[in-house]
């Protein structure tokens, strides 16, 4: 049996789901798009479990262009503040007040939204940058892909929804993140589509790796550079809350689907802890260990 990775390319007629292996990219059979792949998520593993030959047309096709790998996530959940290096590196550099070990003092994890539609680009993209904000951040995430609806499930039995893994970039405007005019105390200061939601803020790729592929998702190094110089180098295990403990929550909060994807959290490295800020021209690689690396450049 040959592992596969899930991807997206571009064709005459759209969006088209496929299989990469080994740099081999096969169509899928019997799945047009990653919508109806995810749709249908459980019966396509029972059936080919993962086997290329069984999932697959014989036929490769030759220099595809990639998207996204999942071009239309239902929904697009982000978690803020859950890696334990990012709360030092906040504390330190930024003089923010923050609890070190929220989970000891029983926070849950939070979350919050960002847009599905045109927030979603794949390897290569040209991100522009929002109302030509100074201030647009980069944060290298690893997403994870919901294929078996969720509700209520526990942290054991947790994983067992998931698809796949794929890498993102949760792209922040920070001059966005309050509103001008508005008191700093005011519960309505904040302006989470402003700061989150832009047309391009949410580069994915390369691939989506089966989740029966990954092993030890708590223990993926994963890095980030700009314009090759290294800005993020950490692991998922400085994540405050786990992979399960956030799809349980949020499965207790709101029913998951096939198709959302879930924003895991940054580590340490952001552009906003140093003053330095994404601009035109800038190239933006992002890796995780067991899933792949993809690039995107700001315009």
């Amino acid at each position: 049996m040959s592992h596969m990775q899930i991807v997206s390319i571009n064709s005459a007629l759209g969006p088209r789901v496929a299989a990469l292996v080994n740099g081999a990219v096969h169509p899928l059979n019997s799945y047009a798009t990653s919508t109806e792949l995810l749709a249908d998520w459980k019966r396509f593993i029972d059936v080919s479990g993962g086997d290329l030959q069984v999932a697959t047309q014989s036929e490769v096709l030759s220099s595809p262009q990639f998207l996204a790998p999942i071009t239309a996530p239902r929904n697009i959940y982000f978690a803020g503040v859950n890696y334990r290096d990012h709360i030092e590196e906040m504390q330190k550099k930024l003089n923010l007040t923050l609890d070190s070990n929220p989970k000891a003092s029983g926070v849950r994890p939070w979350h919050c939204m960002k847009a599905t539609g045109s927030t979603v680009v794949g390897p290569g993209a040209i991100v522009v940058r929002p109302n030509e904000t100074p201030m647009l951040d980069w944060e290298v995430e690893l997403a994870v892909v919901i294929g078996i609806t969720a509700k209520n499930v526990s942290e054991a039995q947790a994983l067992e929804h998931v698809a796949g893994y794929t890498v993102a970039n949760d792209l922040s405007a920070r001059d966005h993140a309050g509103r001008k005019n508005v008191v700093d105390t005011s519960p309505f200061k904040w302006d989470w589509i402003g700061q989150k939601s832009f047309d391009g803020a949410c580069p994915m790729g390369p691939a989506m790796t089966l989740a029966n592929a990954v092993g030890e998702v708590q223990n993926l190094c994963m890095k980030l550079w700009v314009n090759n110089d290294l800005k993020q180098d950490s692991n998922t295990g400085q994540m405050i809350f786990s992979v399960a403990e956030q799809i349980a929550y949020l499965s207790s909060r709101i029913t998951l689907l096939p198709g959302d994807v879930i924003l895991t959290g940054t580590p340490s490295g952001v552009g906003m802890a140093n003053g330095l800020f994404l601009q035109p021209g800038d190239v933006v690689r992002q890796w995780i260990e067991s899933i792949g690396e993809f690039e995107f450049s700001v315009g």
